[in-house]
């Protein structure tokens, strides 16, 4: 494979990324508006489950979209979510 061929699917890779991760973080924020919780309330909730998170570092883990699926999870069971859909994310 030649070198040009590299750097465009490494770029297609990165869109597709980028995309998932927008999806994720527009997900988050709409769960916690829709239940009116806040990225204190959130880091309390997960702070019970033994998940040490401050609200700024959970509000720059949404910014980004960037964490790992366990802190999806664990946000998702702190919130109350009973289920997730993927025609939600959009």
């Amino acid at each position: 494979m030649s070198d040009d061929m590299k750097v465009v699917e490494a770029a297609s890779d990165d869109r597709g990324r980028q995309d998932w991760a927008l999806k994720s973080r527009r997900y988050i924020k709409r769960e916690l508006k829709q239940r009116e919780i806040t990225y204190e309330q959130l880091a309390d909730r997960l702070s019970e489950m033994g998940i040490q998170e401050t609200p700024g570092s959970i509000a720059m883990k949404v910014a980004r979209g960037l964490y790992p699926a366990w802190f999806f999870f664990a946000v998702m069971r702190a919130i109350g979510s009973q289920q997730m859909r993927f025609e939600d994310l959009g």
